[in-house]
């Protein structure tokens, strides 16, 4: 849940916090600063806390806001000094907090972290629409039942970095995204981005589930790929206890994951003696779907009919399966996730781990990271490790843009500094779950030396000891 800093006085005060409170679903927590008894609801729901001071005071207001983490704030000020210096004041406390703010007086504020709502502009467009032959906001549109909608892509939201091509648009889709206050023009191969604006359509009560889903920082995986886990076996090129321990490594996920389904696909069956096998260990497992190929229509073909039949989400294969790289290429061009068994079991899993490599790809894959770790409760270590020295690398940025998403899923995270050779540090963990980004690269030939020191995700992906997920991104 998000805790809401909300600061109100004058004369809109009261009306703004009952409808607040009218509108309250209880997915927030909200923090009331106010200083008029008059401008209290009769109802006080059990998410709100209110506090009954000057806001002005900096140390006051700072005593509020270390006490919690709040994720924007919403300001209503009775005169234009207040308003800027409770501004100020938080900008001191947390100079990247999002703010939203009443003005009647024309504040002139360049920052990206403080959206501007002029009151005056606000009454007067309302007024206007009142007139023949002058166009309409969205919610005066079409059936007006609410089939158009805006919504904000929050930070450690599980749709932010995510290329909008991977997002299953069924029953509504993406029409428009305003970034920097510009107009982008939509594309398949355009990545969303925290605090970006989109503009939806479709069916009212789906644009409220996709915006519960895209406004939730809670664990979503494996949305928004799709619903279902999918295991994919072949019982000819697997050993029989590899067919277990992967069957058995899907119940668990099933258990954990916020999947609706689990697909168990089995192709080239051998006897019948590992068909039992595999159902006993199934017999027991709610929304289970087990279903055999015995015609051997390859994997190509099961893999691209699958994906869309069963709404997959992720796909479960074991590491012998990745032997064979020019079968398993197939998988890059459905744009999911997917998580590779190594010999380790998932269920002893106690960190999820990164070792960070390229920028980009990295913080595409980071809202995911800290999704799993949340749902299959580890704790999360990140690894930045330049075993060559390259001080023109710097990698500030990532750094604290994991930092900023670990507190806004509530989790701590490690980060390890070091000049040690990647590899090497990775084959020293025990019970890991690595996350890290699909590469076309990771599916072609190539010679260890052309790597060594320089790729650790080409590397990592050869080892078979650690469970890994690799999640899809946009390259170059």
């Amino acid at each position: 849940m998000k805790k809401i800093l909300v600061i109100l006085d004058g004369i809109v005060a009261k009306k703004l916090l009952h409808r607040i409170v009218e509108s309250n679903t209880g997915e927030n927590y909200y923090d009331v600063i106010y200083i008029n008894d008059q401008i209290m609801p009769a109802k006080k729901p059990s998410n709100f806390t209110f506090y009954k001071f000057d806001p002005t005071s900096f140390s006051k207001l700072g005593m509020i806001l270390d006490k919690n983490v709040h994720t924007e704030a919403l300001i209503a000020l009775n005169s234009k000094d207040e308003m800027l210096n409770v501004i100020e004041n938080i900008k001191r406390k947390k100079a990247n907090m999002q703010m939203n703010v009443l003005d009647y007086w024309g504040i002139d504020l360049k920052d990206p972290y403080v959206n501007i709502y002029k009151g005056i502009d606000v009454l007067a467009n309302g007024m206007i629409e009142r007139l023949p032959n002058i166009p309409v906001v969205a919610q005066n549109i079409g059936l007006r039942q609410g089939e158009i909608m805006e919504i904000r892509i929050p930070f450690g939201s599980s749709y932010a970095y995510r290329y909008i091509g991977s997002i299953e648009q069924v029953e509504w889709k993406i029409f428009g995204l305003y970034r920097n206050d510009r107009l982008i023009a939509v594309k398949p191969s355009l990545i969303l981005k925290p605090n970006d604006v989109i503009l939806v359509i479709g069916k009212p009560k789906v644009l409220m589930q996709v915006y519960n889903a895209m406004s939730k920082n809670e664990g979503q995986f494996p949305m928004p790929f799709g619903h279902n886990i999918y295991l994919y076996l072949d019982l000819v090129a697997q050993k029989e206890y590899e067919v277990i321990k992967a069957v058995k490594e899907a119940k668990f996920l099933h258990e954990r994951l916020k999947n609706r389904a689990l697909i168990v696909k089995v192709t080239r069956p051998t006897n019948v003696h590992i068909m039992n096998a595999i159902k006993e260990e199934l017999f027991d497992v709610e929304d289970v779907i087990l279903e055999i190929d015995y015609h051997s229509l390859g994997f190509k073909r099961i893999i691209s009919m699958d994906v869309k039949k069963y709404d997959v989400g992720m796909f479960m294969l074991s590491y012998e399966l990745f032997k064979d790289k020019v079968q398993m290429r197939e998988l890059i061009t459905l744009r999911i996730p997917i998580l590779k068994l190594g010999l380790d079991k998932i269920e002893k899993i106690k960190e999820t781990v990164v070792v960070l490599d390229d920028k980009k790809s990295y913080e595409q894959i980071s809202p995911i990271v800290f999704d799993i770790s949340t749902q299959i409760k580890t704790k999360t270590k990140l690894f930045n490790l330049d075993p060559i020295g390259d001080e023109e690398e710097d990698k500030t940025d990532i750094l604290d843009h994991f930092e900023n998403l670990a507190k806004i899923f509530n989790q701590k995270i490690q980060i390890v500094n070091d000049e040690k050779n990647p590899i090497r540090v990775l084959k020293e963990q025990r019970d890991i779950l690595q996350i890290l980004p699909l590469k076309q690269s990771m599916f072609k030939k190539r010679y260890f030396y052309e790597f060594f020191y320089t790729n650790s995700d080409l590397l990592a992906f050869d080892l078979s000891r650690f469970n890994q997920l690799l999640i899809p991104i946009i390259e170059d």
